[in-house]
């Protein structure tokens, strides 16, 4: 069995500074319960991973993503308003991290909703995209999933300042390199298993 869920559950509680014998107490289940997800031997009932996200203030979805997610294929995104720039980086990421699902999106709208509907791992933003911000598009992903790891990419290294002010995880100047993406990786906030 995967431990997907129990490695996302322990990084959501442990970020909440609390313990297993805590978060039990306030789910009205056994301490061992909690180890027993966190150690990939049980997932719990929908109705419980319901109350787990209430408690840990994220949307039920990270929850049943992560029990639904082979962990050694991990969803990564890339988001550039630019064409011929995200099909010229596909290619770079798919050399890099050939075991993991790699979607590109012109328009961020269209990656947000993908977001909700799967569990990102990493997230390549392109910061200036015409009305668009990679640094709220940042922040949005951040609200959905706060284990997904970004990595911003610009044309103009002045907005290094701003991208650090973020949970981003890293920053690339385009175009991008196997080099500089394995350099990035190694950098994540969040492990990313299967990379």
């Amino acid at each position: 069995m995967s431990n997907h869920f129990g490695e996302t559950l322990r990084t959501l509680r442990t970020e909440k500074n609390m313990s297993q014998q805590q978060l039990a107490q306030r789910l009205f289940v056994n301490r061992s319960s909690i180890a027993n997800w966190e150690n990939g031997r049980r997932i719990p009932d929908l109705i419980l991973i319901t109350r787990l996200a209430r408690l840990l203030n994220v949307d039920v979805s990270v929850l049943t993503d992560a029990a639904n997610t082979d962990p050694d294929s991990p969803e990564v995104i890339i988001i550039d308003d630019e064409a011929i720039l995200l099909s010229g980086a596909i290619p770079v990421l798919s050399e890099v991290m050939p075991r993991a699902t790699i979607t590109g999106f012109l328009k961020p709208s269209e990656a947000v909703d993908y977001a909700k509907e799967t569990m990102i791992s990493i997230a390549f933003l392109d910061i200036e995209m015409g009305k668009h911000n990679g640094i709220d598009i940042c922040r949005t992903l951040m609200e959905i999933n706060p284990l997904t790891n970004v990595i911003f990419l610009t044309s103009y290294p002045d907005y290094a300042v701003d991208a650090w002010n973020t949970a981003a995880s890293g920053f690339l100047v385009k175009p991008l390199s196997a080099e500089g993406v394995k350099e990035q990786l190694e950098k994540l906030r969040h492990p990313v298993r299967g990379l």
